[in-house]
């Protein structure tokens, strides 16, 4: 008969990791205590840490993240260069006009 997989929500995984980091207690004493294998509990630390980059590599800004911000203002520059574009092919378009008398 196989053994039942306990399933630990991301809170008690924080609690379990923060045992060992904080509290100083070694991984065993931990590994054993929640009768967890090592290698899980080095899983845990690994996805602890990688979440924390991402976390910090955030700013935030009013209205969502930096990157948000910088994808809005890269849209908003190709719009205004289109603008740009628009208006100067409009006014060579009608002095052509003017210059062969179609207006």
């Amino acid at each position: 008969m196989s053994a039942t997989r306990k399933n630990y929500p991301p809170e008690k995984k924080v609690e379990i990791l923060r045992e060992h980091l904080k509290n100083k207690v070694s991984v065993s004493e931990v590994c054993e205590k929640y009768s967890i294998k090592p290698n899980l509990f080095y899983r845990w630390e690994k996805q602890l840490f990688e979440g924390g980059i991402n976390t910090f590599s955030q700013i935030h800004s009013k209205n969502g993240t930096a990157k948000d911000s910088l994808q809005l203002k890269k849209m908003k520059e190709t719009v205004h260069n289109k603008d740009e574009v628009i208006s100067w092919l409009t006014e060579e378009n009608i002095k052509l006009k003017k210059t062969f008398g179609d207006l």
